[in-house]
């Protein structure tokens, strides 16, 4: 289940993140839930140490969907480093998803 007191999560918290991934749900969905897991999974394997994670919950804070232009959930957004991204989904597809944030180029 994800912990909704839980807003960023990082190997070393003491070390800024160098890829800053912010995941937007609504609420403790199934596909929520999953994305929450892959993203997890696939940033420990190819960013070890280098990234945080925060999660936002629209159901809690519905006015955050505007910054990012958020029309859908889950949707993930690779803030930084730049330029911004966007991947919508459970994040089930783990190529789809490396080379949408860039972490591996398109073979």
């Amino acid at each position: 289940m994800i912990n909704s007191e839980e807003t960023a999560l990082s190997l070393n918290e003491n070390d800024a993140a160098e890829w800053q991934l912010l995941l937007y749900i609504a609420g403790q969905t199934p596909k929520s839930i999953k994305a929450l897991s892959n993203i997890k999974k696939y940033a420990e394997v190819h960013l070890k140490g280098k990234y945080s994670i925060e999660i936002i919950d629209l159901l809690k804070s519905p006015q955050l969907a505007e910054g990012d232009q958020i029309l859908a959930v889950p949707t993930l957004v690779r803030r930084f480093p730049e330029p911004i991204r966007k991947i919508i989904g459970d994040l089930s597809n783990e190529e789809r998803v490396l080379v949408g944030l860039n972490i591996r180029p398109i073979k």
